[in-house]
């Protein structure tokens, strides 16, 4: 069974800045780390492949420090990583990012029978790109999955939408994205790391996917972009109630009824 699963690069700490003038995250200097959801995701994977044999593919997108997600990749276990990278990509919102995991995908996954995704990124939140990608490639997608069985041209998956369990069939090949379940992701091996090679990491860039699609990925194929982040912005104030305490009681409510903190109930 061939498995790819896509990674993502995330920053290290909550404090990111926005580059005012792109409304893009300024990643160079930034602490990062894998994204948490994604060491799930290869988890699953690497447990898929144990039960069932095959291999895993890892792609990451992003600039050229993302070469030590997937060096830790290879160090837990998978067999074969790329990054996808090209100064085109910078400033891609979901859409202009799906469109080149497609790409990539289309390139060196036409063969795969499973691709699988983290059901979301720390620094995006959106949990919209891996079905995004599996629209652009027009094959079933199923997010939330907590477990697969594997079967010649189907996969058996388990899902948990709220508190319901629900398990279904999808034809391969297929993507699915990860529930974030009590799934441990196993440590990379000190010894795999030690062993890599300087060309370990494949590297694509746009010329090799598709250089006709400049307008389609990057800034210029994003139709969406941050104008600002900032942290909420709190206040408080102290009211004082004088009077019987039956009063107090009636002017509170009405308090909170004005501030939308509480409803009016009408009997009868």
């Amino acid at each position: 069974m061939k498995i790819v699963v896509c990674i993502k690069q995330v920053p290290a700490t909550q404090e990111v800045q926005i580059d005012p003038i792109t409304g893009t995250m300024k990643r160079q200097g930034m602490d990062a780390k894998m994204n948490p959801y994604d060491l799930i995701a290869l988890e699953q994977a690497f447990q898929l492949k144990e039960k069932v044999g095959g291999s895993v593919t890892v792609i990451s997108m992003g600039p050229t420090q993302a070469d030590a997600v997937l060096r830790e990749a290879l160090a837990m276990g998978a067999d074969q990583a790329i990054l996808v990278s090209d100064r085109a990509f910078g400033g891609s919102d979901v859409l202009a990012t799906a469109r080149t995991l497609a790409m990539t995908l289309r390139k060196v996954g036409s063969d795969a029978d499973l691709f699988i995704f983290g059901h979301q990124t720390t620094d995006g939140d959106t949990a919209q790109v891996g079905p995004a990608v599996a629209a652009l490639l027009d094959i079933p997608q199923a997010s939330l999955v907590r477990s697969i069985d594997n079967h010649d041209s189907f996969i058996e998956i388990e899902q948990k939408l709220g508190s319901l369990i629900q398990r279904a069939t999808i034809k391969k090949p297929c993507l699915i994205t990860v529930d974030p379940h009590e799934l441990t992701p196993r440590l990379p091996s000190y010894w795999r790391l030690r062993t890599l090679t300087s060309d370990a990491v494949q590297l694509l860039g746009l010329a090799d996917l598709d250089a006709s699609a400049k307008t389609k990925v990057g800034i210029l194929g994003s139709p969406t972009r941050v104008l600002r982040i900032f942290p909420p912005q709190r206040s408080t104030k102290s009211v004082v109630l004088d009077g019987k305490a039956s009063d107090i009681g009636q002017q509170l409510v009405e308090d909170l009824i004005q501030a939308h903190l509480a409803e009016r109930v009408i009997h009868g």
